[in-house]
């Protein structure tokens, strides 16, 4: 008994030299670190993942290339919660987001009795490196956000955005070079101004955060040209950012629409091609604002926008897309929501390869971005 405590001491010893042994140890022998970093940078960083902790660490600092991750709105079938996940390709692992900031609380509405069919939108979008949280629907049928909730990947921080003029759903909500858009939609009523208005928010633009109250300071939504009518208030739509146009239709699905596309350089609006228009059958999403890409809801068919053509060309169909809500591209991938799963196309390869993401247990995939991975302090 006398002879246990020594010993206990004496392995606690050895362990902490050993765990200061591997922290001190560097990155590659012989070789400062931030040379070795530059050097390790040019390898894959699932091969850096698999040799050590040192290097597995690394990949996550500020310092290395952030390679590309998935972040996701995840609901519970039985709840009306919304919680955020990111899913590191990298170890294959899902994590959950920093709590959002407690002030104002976030109270969003994903389910309510008068809409038993359907779900209620919750629009975001990713722009600049962030994920936007811009517009949805409290339990009440009120808009549940006055100003965007922002998350930043490399402070791994939730910051508020600049207040709306004129809080609303059921909006166009996009991104293009760096900057959001709102257009349409309704506010507490309909408004024929609300419904016709369109605003923009430069991210690029300098901004002052204030950590403790969860602010950033210096940005402003400014008004761009208005639509000529609020047709396009009928339904939460996604804009998509293309070759310096965002463009969008007013109803989701296979329904008869109306397509229009806005120049933001020239601040101008025009109707959609039509060619364009006619294969909009489901969620589009453009690859590095880029490559287009739709999935045909109906039939499981993922497809690419060729502009000089106005065409949509096929690349893939199965059943597995069939029903797809929303789609995400990124990285060489087109990631797609499909009636709560998450399944990813590899646009890359000469045969286009699919297969699906697990959701952590008992959650389903609402809305899905493709995003830097986030910072981790070591």
């Amino acid at each position: 008994m006398a002879n246990s405590v020594p010993e206990v001491s004496k392995r606690r010893r050895l362990s902490t030299n050993n765990s200061t042994t591997q922290q001190q140890q560097p990155l590659l022998p012989g070789l400062p670190d931030h040379i070795a970093q530059a050097i390790l940078s040019l390898v894959d960083p699932s091969s850096l993942y698999s040799v050590c902790r040192s290097w597995r660490r690394v990949i996550y600092t500020l310092s290395f290339p952030p390679f590309l991750s998935l972040y996701a709105l995840l609901s519970s079938p039985s709840s009306n919660s919304v919680e955020f996940y990111s899913y590191d390709p990298v170890s294959s692992k899902w994590q959950a987001l920093p709590a959002t900031p407690p002030d104002p609380p976030l109270r969003l509405s994903l389910r309510h009795p008068a809409f038993i069919s359907r779900n209620l939108p919750i629009q975001s979008v990713s722009a600049a490196g962030n994920l936007v949280l811009l517009a949805a629907t409290t339990d009440k049928l009120f808009s549940a956000l006055s100003r965007p909730l922002i998350f930043d990947p490399s402070t791994s921080g939730w910051v508020f955005g600049p207040p709306l003029a004129t809080p609303r759903r059921w909006c166009a909500a996009g991104a293009l070079s760096g900057a959001v858009y709102v257009a349409s939609g309704i506010g507490s009523h309909f408004s024929v101004d609300v419904a016709r208005s369109v605003e923009k928010w430069d991210l690029r633009s300098k901004k002052n955060c204030s950590p403790n109250r969860n602010e950033s300071s210096g940005w402003e939504w400014e008004r761009v040209s208005s639509l000529k009518d609020g047709r396009f208030s009928r339904e939460a739509i996604d804009a998509v950012g293309w070759r310096g146009k965002l463009c969008m239709v007013n109803v989701k699905g296979d329904a008869l629409k109306d397509g229009v596309v806005y120049d933001a350089e020239k601040d101008t609006w025009q109707d959609m091609p039509q060619g364009m228009i006619a294969g909009w059958t489901g969620p589009v999403a453009a690859m590095d604002e880029d490559v287009m890409y739709v999935v045909d809801e109906g039939k499981g068919a993922l497809r690419r926008y060729d502009p000089g053509r106005d065409t949509w060309q096929q690349i893939i169909e199965s059943d597995c897309l069939k029903g797809a809500d929303q789609i995400a591209a990124g990285g060489g991938r087109v990631c797609v929501v499909c009636r709560g799963r998450i399944v990813v196309v590899d646009v890359t390869a000469a045969r286009p390869r699919l297969w699906e993401v697990e959701t952590p247990p008992r959650l389903e995939a609402v809305a899905i971005h493709i995003l830097p991975r986030m910072t981790q302090l070591v």
